[in-house]
């Protein structure tokens, strides 16, 4: 995947980090708009964002071209869970992206299944 630079400048610095403060990329807002969970997959539809948006919502629609989860656009963006969802609902509002939830299993999850994955964890720790 190819992430758009910024013409701004750079957000990370290799040896300061991040250069500016998450709660600045989200304006401050710690609530998305839209329901998404840290599996959910976004995919872009090829619509312009709005041109206000900033340069992380640039990087966000450009990794967004097949779908791809939230959990994993913000790991690459390197930017905390909560102030991904708020970017990425900023351009799921403008058209600019669609969501999926997470498809919910109808049968619950095996005990036995879970004590021998626990189990192997343990021998591997």
């Amino acid at each position: 995947m190819i992430v758009p630079t910024p013409t701004d400048g750079p957000l990370l610095d290799d040896a300061a980090g991040r250069l500016i403060r998450p709660y600045t990329v989200s304006g401050g807002r710690t609530r998305p708009t839209a329901a998404l969970d840290l599996l959910s997959m976004v995919m872009a539809t090829g619509s312009a964002p709005q041109p206000q948006l900033g340069p992380e919502h640039t990087m966000a629609l450009g990794l967004c071209g097949c779908p791809t989860s939230v959990a994993e656009i913000s790991a690459h963006l390197r930017l905390p869970a909560v102030v991904t969802k708020v970017l990425l609902s900023d351009l799921v509002d403008c058209g600019a992206l669609t969501a999926r939830a997470p498809r919910s299993h109808d049968t619950p999850t095996d005990r036995s299944l879970l004590e021998a994955v626990l189990d192997g964890l343990r021998r591997r720790l």
